[in-house]
């Protein structure tokens, strides 16, 4: 278990990569593209020089955490010695089978096979498996570095064995476990989502204006942002995405994403990510600046 591969090199993947190379743990970073990757390697340098220059760790832990991760491209080479394969590629499901499907045939019969995914069945996934038991999902926050939750969801066949070594892995990371069953958007998002969706659905209505919305769940409410904000920060396709998992998974109409988080994905406005979301990100000011036209 101390050789580790990471499925994706995005912001969940490169995130879950610096957590284990910075705890002493062989990390392969695997991508289809090399420039992902060079740019995965340029972010995780970046946020451990702000941890040095905040005093959190020092330069010598730098330079062994970007010692412990190798790049691959071929994800047969990179995952040949893992005890561990952890998939963070996009929240997209056929993506993800077809991802297991090809891990299961590629990796040794005792490596352990974990999702990130954020809302996805860890009980489908490991289904197109030969080792549902293997099979287990392990959800962290964003951002990863930063965040203590890892929400280690297990399936309907992943064992007990699999699931205490992942739970204890997740305490060699630092990192507080929480042991959840596979049912849609798990715990974090079966609860997070709809207040989202309901903050949407507030503004759809007309009930008060982004600001108003979020100063309300701040201030009175204590949560650090808003979640309107909290949205952009996610990405708003995502948390569409998200929604429409827990419609689908229980068919019950109080998770039917509002449709002016469907009108806005739809026209592309995804958040932060892509410039504007709720808040306008376009001008590159730190100050919040509330977007236009929600229709």
């Amino acid at each position: 278990m101390k050789n580790i591969a990471v499925i994706g090199s995005g912001t969940m993947g490169n995130g879950i990569a610096h957590v284990f190379a910075q705890n002493g743990f062989k990390v392969a970073l695997i991508d289809i593209r090399k420039e992902a990757l060079d740019k995965a390697m340029l972010t995780i340098a970046g946020n451990l020089d702000r941890m040095v220059t905040k005093g959190t760790i020092t330069n010598e832990i730098k330079a062994s955490t970007l010692s412990n991760i190798t790049t691959f491209t071929d994800m047969a080479s990179g995952v040949a010695d893992a005890g561990l394969v952890v998939e963070a590629a996009t929240e997209n499901i056929e993506i993800k089978l077809n991802l297991f499907r090809e891990l299961d045939k590629v990796c040794k019969p005792e490596t352990i096979l974990a999702s990130n995914t954020s809302s996805i069945s860890i009980t489908k996934i490991g289904s197109v498996t030969g080792r549902g038991d293997k099979v287990i999902g392990m959800h962290f926050m964003n951002p990863v570095p930063v965040m203590k939750l890892v929400e280690v969801i297990r399936g309907y066949s992943t064992s007990d064995e699999v699931t205490k070594k992942v739970l204890e892995l997740s305490l060699q990371l630092g990192k507080t476990p929480t042991e959840v069953n596979d049912y849609p958007g798990f715990i974090a998002n079966r609860i997070l989502m709809p207040m989202i969706n309901e903050a949407i659905y507030s503004l759809y209505e007309g009930v008060a204006g982004v600001s108003e919305i979020d100063t309300v769940m701040r201030l009175g409410m204590a949560h650090p942002m808003g979640p309107l904000q909290l949205a952009d920060f996610i990405g708003l396709d995502v948390c569409l995405s998200i929604l429409r998992v827990m419609h689908d998974g229980f068919g019950n109409p109080k998770y039917a994403p509002c449709p002016l988080l469907v009108n806005m994905v739809t026209a592309g406005i995804l958040g932060k990510k892509s410039g504007r979301g709720f808040y306008d990100y376009s001008t590159g000011s730190k100050e919040l600046v509330v977007a236009s036209n929600f229709q």
